[in-house]
This record gives structure tokens, sequence and C-alpha cells, in this order.
């Protein structure tokens, strides 16, 4: 809204009006509003959470440290809701379809954790919201992204052109009209771009709309995988909080550079006009996150619950979508997916092991993995991978994850120039 504000004011020649117009301004604007408002604002919810004994139930009891969290106010995934919308309401400009879609993204997974959290919180129900209303849900807004991509104006990208010399990249520009696409972007390849039509082309006349059927489910399939991938890892106090702002700082890169025509060139990837738009809300995100922090840091006060982790994995997914990065996301959101791998590893392993042995084995000592390093390695389990012997400090866990996830942060950048 104050976009619009001060554009006004600035056709008024009013002094320094014009800076509402740099996308980096009003990132950094975007970024200090989202840190005050979670860290003012979160301290005024967590005691309303607590007024309410809205608290979490902890039910592995005998991890180090579990015992102490009982009763620790949950779902504080509404502060960090309130602390992304307020600022890019304040600072984005309302009109981009970017920035519409990541906010109808926020509200809908919002109000999905948040049914999940309220129906175990107050219903006393442990297993939350049903599994295929999630699913719905999930699959409602794989439905409205893909849709909204399809038929919308707005998204258009321009698709880079090489002129080589041989296998020397002499030159990188771009087509003259914006233009649909079903292309995104794909590591370690010299083009760095992947159709997705090829993988209907055996349809013939009919692969132009049925690849974007397929564009659809993949959509559903990442948000699904991310926000429960991001929902598994919410198991130590800040390791869902820290990871998720470490990836919100390269998809807001991400989206910055491929909305920057220079950048885009230099990258030889393909040029998303309007797109630049969303390092604001990414700005928001980080600051929002890195916010919550504040309160969720070892020991935490408060716990996101669903109603943060579903809505952060679903951002992630999103977002990774609209910048034609989705292809990016198994190395930057590596962190996540080898939680959830970890417990679909473990669960096949003790259905395979019941069946053969009339037991059940296990490969760690217990999942998700960050709950392994909590367990000591004395033989008392049985599983395949003892190792660490002794029980690793939760806090020491959390910030070891934080640096895997950086890395792999640098390394989803440096594979834009990696082919």
């Amino acid at each position: 809204m104050l976009y619009y504000l001060f554009e006004y004011l600035n056709e008024l020649n009013l002094p320094g009006a014009g800076m509402m117009q740099y996308v980096s301004f009003r990132s950094a604007m975007a970024l200090v509003f989202s840190l005050f408002i979670s860290t003012i604002i979160g301290r005024r919810i967590i005691q309303k959470l607590q007024k309410y004994q809205i608290g979490e139930t902890i039910r592995n009891l005998d991890l180090e440290g579990q015992y102490s969290k009982r009763g620790t106010p949950t779902m504080g995934g509404v502060i960090i809701i309130i602390a992304i919308l307020i600022p890019i309401l304040l600072f984005g400009r309302l009109g981009n379809i970017y920035v519409i879609l990541m906010i109808v993204t926020t509200i809908w997974l919002g109000i999905l954790g948040f049914s999940d959290d309220y129906i175990k919180v107050f219903r006393k129900d442990k297993d939350g919201l049903k599994g295929k209303f999630k699913i719905i849900a999930q699959l409602g807004l794989g439905l409205i992204v893909g849709m909204t991509m399809y038929m919308s104006d707005d998204i258009v990208v321009r698709e880079n052109i090489e002129t080589r010399v041989g296998d020397t990249i002499e030159n990188v520009s771009y087509a003259k009209k914006d233009v649909k696409t079903t292309q995104t972007t794909i590591p370690f390849q010299k083009n760095n771009n992947f159709d997705y039509k090829k993988l209907v082309s055996f349809m013939g006349v009919h692969a132009d709309k049925a690849v974007w059927i397929l564009i659809v489910v993949v959509i559903v399939i990442i948000v699904t995988a991310v926000s429960n991938s991001a929902n598994l890892t919410d198991g130590l106090d800040g390791l869902a909080a820290g990871s998720s702002a470490i990836i919100g700082v390269t998809l807001g890169i991400l989206a910055y550079v491929s909305g920057h025509v220079g950048f885009a060139s230099y990258l030889n990837i393909m040029f998303i006009p309007g797109s630049q738009e969303l390092m604001v809300f990414a700005a928001a995100f980080v600051g929002a996150t890195v916010g919550f922090l504040w309160y969720n840091s070892y020991p935490a006060q408060v716990f996101m619950g669903d109603t943060g982790s579903l809505t952060l994995g679903g951002i992630i997914g999103v977002f990774a979508v609209l910048i034609h990065k989705e292809l990016l996301l198994p190395i930057l959101c590596g962190v996540f997916f080898v939680e959830s791998l970890s417990v679909i590893i473990q669960v096949f392993y003790f259905k395979f092991t019941k069946k053969k042995y009339g037991y059940g084995k296990r490969v760690f000592k217990m999942t998700p993995l960050h709950h392994h390093f909590q367990k000591p390695g004395n033989g008392t389990i049985d599983a395949i991978i003892q190792k660490p012997f002794v029980a690793i400090p939760e806090s020491k866990i959390t910030v070891r994850f934080w640096l895997v996830g950086i890395i792999l942060a640098v390394l989803t950048l440096a594979t834009l120039k990696m082919r």
C-alpha cells in the first residue's frame, strides 16, 4: 500500500518519495518491519497462548531436554504469518501477480496448518486434521497456482538464447517477446533449461494442454513434499525456522537475478519480468523466521506448530515454482528432504523386517534424523546405525544442521554456473 502512496507523492516531486521505486529499498524495509513485528507482537501472542494454555504435547519424553518442553505454547506459526503479511502489504506491489499468489499461499496454508493444530490442541486428537483433507487443500492450492500460471498474461518469460562458438558461449540474448513457457531451470546442464513438454511429447497435438496438467501435478507434489518435510524438521528448537531463513535468503537472490536482465544474462537463465518483486516477499519471509528465532531458539519459549511448518514449506515450494527453480529444491531443501527420507527408510525397513523375521528392526535409533543424534548408541535399540554413541546436545545438532543448510544454499547458487 505504501508503494502506491509514495508513487503518487513522487509524482508531486516530494523529496525522497522515489525510494519506494527501488526493490532493494523496499526489501530492506520489509526485512526490518518483519523482524520488528515478529519480536514485538510475538511476545504478546505468546502471552495469549500461555493464557489459554495452548501447550505442546511432548511424545518422546525419554530424549534429552524434552521433559522440560511440556506445556510450551504451540501454534506460534501465527507470529510468522502476521510478520510476513503486514510488511508485504505495506511495501509490496500488490498488483504484481507473483506477490498475489504468495499472499494467497501464505493465507491458504496458514489456515490449513491452524486447523491441524486446533484439532490437536483443543479436540485432543493427536493425529490432527485427516490426511485426505490436507491433500485436498494442497491440491486446491496447486490448481490455483497452476491455472494462474497458465491463464495470466502477467506470468511470462523471455527465454535465453545462446550464441556458441564450439563449446564456448560467446553471448546470451533474449527473445524480443514475452512468452508463456513450460520450461524450468535444471542444474548441471549446458542450456540450464528443461521443458516439461518433453515428458508428454508422445501425446502429439494434445501435448500443449497436457503439459499444464502435468505442471499442476508437479506443483501439488512439490507443495506437499516440502510442506510435510518442513513439518518433520520442526522437532528441535530453532531448527525449522533457521533452516527456512537460509532457504528464504537463497530464494530471494534467485528471484532477484531472474528478474534482472543483466544478471539473468550473465548466469544464462531465463529472464522473468516482474519476479524481482518476490525479493520483497523473501525479505519479509526471512525477517519473520529470524525474528521468530528470538523466542524459538533453545530453550524455546514457543513452538511454531503445523501452523508455521506447513506454511513455511508451502511458501518455499510455490516460490520456487514461480521463479522456475523447483528442480533446485532437492539441493536447497536438502536438510528437509533428508529428514523425510530418514522417516521413509525407517518405516519401510521396519515393515520389511517385521514381515520377514516376525519383529521390526530399525536403520536409525529414532526418526526424524535429528532425533537419532539425541539418542545414545548403547545397543539397547536394535538399529543398524548406532553412532553417535554419546547423545549430542540439542543446540549443537540445530547449529550443525544450519551449517549444512548454508553449504547447500551456496551449492544451489553455484549450480547456475556449474554445467
